[in-house]
């Protein structure tokens, strides 16, 4: 009968060991960061453009109506997508941007 002596694993050898056991789930969830941190600026950009508009117009309470309403929209995608990244204190976000109150009292509004 064989005799079995076990080994020591060294620090080394546990590194190994734990990348080859993570390493197929690694690169999907970098891939998956990727794609969030993607969006997250795609929908940063369109909340930057809203209140560009926004803070340019000089026209009718109509026509800023209609802005106020398609900023609150963007802000609500971008804030959706800031919570899927982990982010939900959004008051940086509300600062860094200039988001007005009228815009976020409209967050999340069904319009009919």
């Amino acid at each position: 009968m064989p005799s079995f002596v076990a080994m020591p694993l060294t620090a080394l050898d546990i590194a190994e060991l734990r990348q080859r056991l993570t390493s197929g789930f690694g690169s999907i969830e970098t891939e998956v960061m990727g794609e969030k941190a993607s969006s997250l600026g795609h929908y940063g950009r369109q909340v930057e453009a809203a209140m560009a508009a926004l803070n340019a117009h000089g026209g009718s309470a109509d026509e800023r109506l209609i802005l106020v309403k398609g900023a609150a929209r963007a802000v609500w995608k971008y804030f959706v997508q800031r919570e899927a990244c982990g982010m939900r204190d959004h008051r940086e976000a509300i600062r860094l941007y200039g988001i007005p109150g009228e815009v976020l009292v409209r967050l999340g509004a069904i319009e009919p």
